[in-house]
């Protein structure tokens, strides 16, 4: 009975595990993927900052939502730098020296989804005030990663 508890068990974790190796199975896929979560992750960073800079009206459930939105992606694209997807049909930003300097990058992304929780929790509170304030966070950590492994266009 044991046996086939394990069995069962290993199967499972293998069918869990299988659509993780197969979401990249082509560079394209990967880059695909990144791009996305970075550019949902940008679109409510934006609509955030623009109540911070003053350019559209504040409206603390919208900054919530999107809090939490950006705060949720900022932890998805990290897993598509894969080794192998730095070059594809698809055109890229990613400078090579991401995957040379893997450790520093991993450090950079671990700062912004930390960022990114302030941001969070700032905006739950409602006071533009917070939120201002934990932009500047978010600001500095895209910026640090964006100048060193981010190319120019």
């Amino acid at each position: 009975m044991k046996k086939i508890a394990v069995l069962a068990l290993a199967a499972v974790a293998g069918a869990l595990c299988t659509p993780a190796f197969a979401q990249f199975a082509k560079p394209e896929d990967a880059i695909k993927y990144r791009q996305s979560a970075l550019f949902i992750m940008a679109q409510n960073v934006g609509r955030i900052g623009a109540m911070a800079q003053g350019r559209v009206p504040f409206d603390a459930k919208v900054a919530a939502d999107s809090a939490a939105t950006a705060e949720f992606m900022s932890k998805l694209p990290w897993s598509a730098f894969v080794d192998g997807s730095q070059k594809g049909s698809i055109p890229t930003r990613a400078k090579p020296e991401i995957w040379a300097e893997k450790a520093k990058f991993d450090g950079l992304s671990e700062k912004l989804q930390a960022e990114m929780a302030k941001l969070n929790a700032a905006a739950k509170t409602g006071n533009l005030d917070n939120i201002k304030s934990a932009m500047g966070g978010v600001g500095a950590a895209c910026k640090a990663c964006h100048d060193d492994y981010q190319a120019k266009l």
